[in-house]
């Protein structure tokens, strides 16, 4: 099993390794729009039963989080989105968000992504380029 860590980690890396691109090579590679609509659809259920995670969320109107999900997924991998709302540091600093929270995140969204058949090498370039919201989102040592 791959840890949730190691993961975060990879995907850190890689988001340094690679350039930010404007293209939408890994949009379609997720299947665009759809795709990342069957994504979220995946990833919010996993998150909303995992235990390390529901109570962040219990609160939260789950369909203006499955478009925010969507609409962020869609801009980070070069599709035409553009997520409207606070960025991601004021979005989050009402949360203590420590680097296990984060990492739970991470691993069940890659369960949500082997769950849609995402291949792996898509996963970490999508892990790759949200990676870099560790500094904005994970507020608590």
């Amino acid at each position: 099993m791959k840890t949730p860590l190691c993961i975060a980690l990879l995907a850190f890396g890689l988001a340094l390794a690679a350039p930010a691109s404007a293209d939408d090579a890994l949009y379609e590679k997720l299947g665009g729009q759809p795709g990342l609509a069957r994504l979220v659809d995946a990833f919010l259920p996993r998150v909303l039963a995992d235990a390390r995670l529901a109570p962040f969320f219990k609160e939260v109107n789950q369909d203006y989080l499955k478009g925010q999900l969507v609409a962020e997924f869609c801009q980070v991998s070069g599709g035409p989105c553009t997520r409207k709302g606070p960025d991601m540091k004021h979005a989050h600093e009402a949360f203590d968000i420590d680097r296990g929270t984060f990492n739970a995140m991470v691993e069940v969204l890659q369960e949500a992504m082997d769950d849609q058949g995402v291949a792996f090498a898509t996963q970490n370039q999508l892990l790759a380029r949200l990676a870099p919201m560790h500094r904005d989102i994970v507020n608590v040592d």
